[in-house]
This record gives structure tokens, sequence and C-alpha cells, in this order.
């Protein structure tokens, strides 16, 4: 198949939509596919990477706003002839931006099918959005008729879990939604009783004797790293440590933050980690934490514990999904850094039971494999293509 995958993030962003259309157009290139991503960015490209052709949409930088953001000029004209000149037998888009609009409208005037992955809550944006209290109810409202008024128009549409689907068939989807895991590489990610875990610590600033709480992803403001933070500074013990590990555009506000809690060397802020270490650097802590409240899935959540990891986990949108409370870790109450603390210091104190809790982590990460997830769209762009063919 010649398949054409258009977003508004790619390589070398590394938020969570971008992690996902790397690895599934790569992974399907590896099938034997034929592959183009399109997406906005700071120039014009048109190259290829592990075989997977790449057309990046002269845009212009969103930098103020967010570092991995750009917003394309006018990008109909370039999509139209991007598909002159790739043919794709099949369209998937992963949201509801310029480049994926115009994606659509394309794909529509030549009769093509269309997938829609959603990997869009409107609190992804909220944090950036000033005095919205007042208005949240309208805001909500605007965003999600503006990503329906894309989606109504594709064939099929997929969302990441279970409740990333329904959410979105509550806000008025008319067309099929089902649930298809951005998936893990599981050959990377797992448990490695080789991994120096004193090294690896020392090599990040880490403490080598604590008890770590890691929280890995994009440090910006709606992942709420600020409750672990504020959760650590109600925490009367020194025998844990709180890494955050990462870069975003609210770095420096949590650093702040710690700062004027007085956390000191509680917390550890490690900066970018490289891709090729963080498998090893989550077989070196021994829990994971994922405070957001607004995460579709949490690819960062499900490596952790793909590597054995006991997690700690707002109860929010798709993160209760990932945990069975006492088994492979707890749930705590979105926002409530006196909640937050409360379970850390129990999970702390069960040093005896991680090992238990980090088996049921990797028993439920293996559902959520990469190959499942190649092969499972793979099979979707057949079906989809078979009931095309057969209605005309």
């Amino acid at each position: 198949m010649r398949i054409l995958i258009a977003s508004t993030t790619y390589h070398p962003a590394l938020n969570g939509q971008a992690i996902f259309v790397v690895n599934l157009a790569e992974g399907l290139a590896a099938r034997g596919h034929e592959v183009l991503v399109a997406f906005p960015f700071g120039e014009a490209i048109n190259n290829q990477r592990h075989d997977v052709h790449l057309e990046g949409i002269k845009s212009f930088s969103l930098g103020a706003v967010h570092g991995d953001s750009f917003a394309p000029f006018f990008p109909s004209r370039t999509v139209r002839k991007i598909f002159d000149k790739f043919q794709p037998d099949i369209v998937h888009i992963q949201d509801h931006y310029p480049v994926c609009r115009a994606t659509v409208f394309e794909a529509r005037r030549r009769n093509l099918k269309i997938i829609g992955t959603n990997h869009f809550m409107p609190e992804n944006l909220a944090p950036y959005v000033p005095g919205l209290s007042k208005i949240k109810p309208v805001y909500n409202w605007i965003l999600w008729r503006w990503m329906l008024e894309v989606y109504n128009r594709v064939d099929v549409a997929t969302a990441q879990s279970r409740v990333a689907a329904e959410l979105v068939r509550q806000q008025g989807l008319r067309i099929p939604i089902s649930p298809a895991s951005c998936g893990i590489d599981l050959r990377r990610f797992h448990p490695d009783p080789k991994t120096d875990r004193r090294a690896c610590r020392l090599r990040y600033g880490i403490d080598p004797d604590k008890v770590i709480f890691l929280f890995v992803g994009r440090v910006d403001k709606e992942k709420r790293v600020d409750v672990l933070l504020r959760a650590m500074s109600l925490l009367k013990r020194d025998d844990i440590q709180l890494v955050i590990a990462g870069q975003g555009a609210a770095s420096g506000d949590f650093q702040e933050l710690a700062k004027s809690l007085n956390l000191g060397k509680r917390a550890r802020f490690t900066g970018f980690i490289p891709n090729e270490d963080l498998h090893v650097l989550l077989n070196s802590v021994d829990v994971f934490a994922m405070p957001s409240e607004a995460e579709l899935l949490s690819i960062a959540s499900l490596e952790a514990m793909a590597c054995a990891r006991p997690v700690l986990l707002a109860d929010a949108v798709a993160l209760p999904d990932l945990v069975t409370p006492g088994q492979n870790g707890y749930l705590f109450k979105p926002g409530d850094a006196k909640d937050a603390a409360c379970y850390m210091e129990m999970l702390a104190d069960q040093r005896d039971r991680w090992e238990e809790m980090g088996k049921v982590s990797l028993e439920k990460a293996q559902y959520h494999s990469l190959e499942n997830t190649i092969l499972k769209y793979e099979t979707l762009y057949k079906e989809t293509l078979e009931k095309h063919q057969q209605v005309t």
C-alpha cells in the first residue's frame, strides 16, 4: 500500500503524537509499504528517514507558545502537490489542524478513504489560554466543534484507549471509532537486570541511595509536575527524591517552584534524556509517576510499566486503565498534592512489594506492543480499502 500520513508534529519532536507517528510510519515501511508523512516544519524539506518519505511543509514557528509547534502558510496547494506526486492508496490523519484539514479535503476530492486518529482534548491547550476558568464550557464546546468538523469527514476513526474513544463519541462523532493503542517497543523497553543502576543515577545527578520517583515526558504546564513538587514539600522525610526527566516550555517555571518550596536536592531536573538511554533510566529508578490530567493513554507510563516499574498515576481520563490499585501501583486524586504525597509515602514503604507490583505492570504493558499496533493499523487500512472497492 501507499500510505499518506498527515500530522502536525513529527521527529525530532518528542511529544506523544510525534512518537506514535514515527513508530507507525517506520513500522509500516519496515513491512514493505510505501509511507509518506506530511507535516508542518520550519522549512520545506523533502527527504527520507528510515525508509519513510518526509514532506516538511514550510511553516512559521509558534515557539512563543510551544517549542514544538509550527503553523503552515496556506498548506492546501502544497498538500495537493504531495497527492499528485505520491498518489496514495489511503490517507491517515492525526489531528484537525491546518495540514491535516487540507489533507482531508484533498482526499475527499479524490475519493480516497481516510483514517483519523485523535490525540486531542481541549485540556491539552487549556494551560495556554489566559482567563480560561471563566469561559471553560464555551471554550470546550468551540474546540470540540473544531475537531469534529474535520473528523466527521473521515471514514473510520481510532483513539488511543477505550476511554479516549468514548470521550470523542460523547462529543458527537458520527463515524465509527475504536480503541487502538499507540504501542510501545517491547524490544527496547523491558526489565534489564544487567542495568548498572548506580552508574545511571550518578550520570544524571540522581541520588544512588534514595527511593526515586521518576516523571518522564514533556515538561509543560498540562503535565501538572507542580502537583508532584508540592507533594514532595509535604513529605517529612529525606529518603525520597523526585526526578523530573525531559524538557519543555514550563521547565523553568517548575524549577522556580521547586526553589520556592525549598526542595533542594530532593527534586532533581535532569533535562533532556537521549532516547537510547531512556530504557536504562527507567530500569534504574523505583517508581514512575504521572500527574497529568489530560492523558488519552500515556506512552511514558506504559514504557515504565514495560520495564516492570510500579506506577503512581493521576486518576484522570485514560490513566486508570493502566492501574489496578494495590497491585501495580496507585491512583491519586487529580491535582491533589496531599493525596499524591500519601501514596508516595505508602509506595516508599512498600519496598518488599516493588518486584511483585512490577510484574503486574509488565503483564499489563504486553497488550500495548508496537508490533500489535502496526498490525492493527495495517489490517484497518486493508479492510477499509476492501469495503471501498466493494461499494465502487
